[in-house]
């Protein structure tokens, strides 16, 4: 949960070294890290975000900027861990498919941000396993960590587009996961195929 209207204050008390602080802001943030790197399949996700929040606290006299910023900030720091975790093993994901697509922006509303909205935390955990690296990382950024889709696109140094092309591919792979299960409670409690569920607009637009 955000730490809210006494944000400013905490993060005064950590920048000066209170130890109560700290304890604050990693209480606050440290669930969500560990479960984006735990998604991700870090070996040690535990042992990752120790690493994370030790570079956070190194570095947090330094920062300036609100509570928003300072999420941006851990996730960015936590994804660059990932990043090296990856390299180390040697097993970083190749991902030609997603690498420097650019899909041109089709008019519409906020209907991304409904459906993340919609999924919730739980599901998109759940679900989130089956997709490529980088569509995962976006949609775990956006929902885990609650980050624009600009802050996201700072973390993972790509640009605004690329980001919105890798939630809107991984979004329609979700959306076609639920329906398939919808179709498939609906054929085992009736015996008779289910309606596929009406047709949604375009997924555009972020926040």
């Amino acid at each position: 949960m955000p730490i809210g209207s006494s944000f400013d204050d905490v993060l005064a008390a950590a920048q000066a070294g209170a130890g109560w602080a700290f304890e604050v802001l990693y209480r606050d943030l440290s669930p969500a890290v560990t479960g984006y790197l735990r998604l991700h399949g870090a070996v040690d996700p535990d042992d990752l975000a120790s690493e994370t929040f030790l570079a956070v606290f190194r570095g947090l006299a330094g920062f300036a900027g609100n509570e928003d910023a300072l999420r941006s900030w851990v996730f960015t720091i936590a994804h660059r861990r990932l990043v090296d975790d990856w390299r180390r093993r040697s097993r970083r994901p190749q991902l030609a498919d997603d690498a420097g697509v650019q899909q041109p922006e089709a008019p519409g509303g906020d209907v991304e941000d409904d459906v993340l909205t919609r999924l919730g935390t739980e599901t998109v955990h759940r679900m989130c396993a089956g997709l490529p690296a980088d569509q995962r990382s976006v949609l775990l950024l956006r929902v885990l960590a609650d980050l624009t889709v600009e802050q996201v696109a700072e973390v993972m140094d790509r640009s605004v587009g690329s980001v919105k092309a890798l939630q809107r591919r991984g979004l329609r792979r979700l959306r076609a996961e639920l329906e398939a299960a919808g179709t498939h409670r609906t054929d085992e409690t009736t015996g008779t195929a289910g309606a596929p569920l009406p047709a949604r607009p375009a997924m555009t637009g972020a926040r």
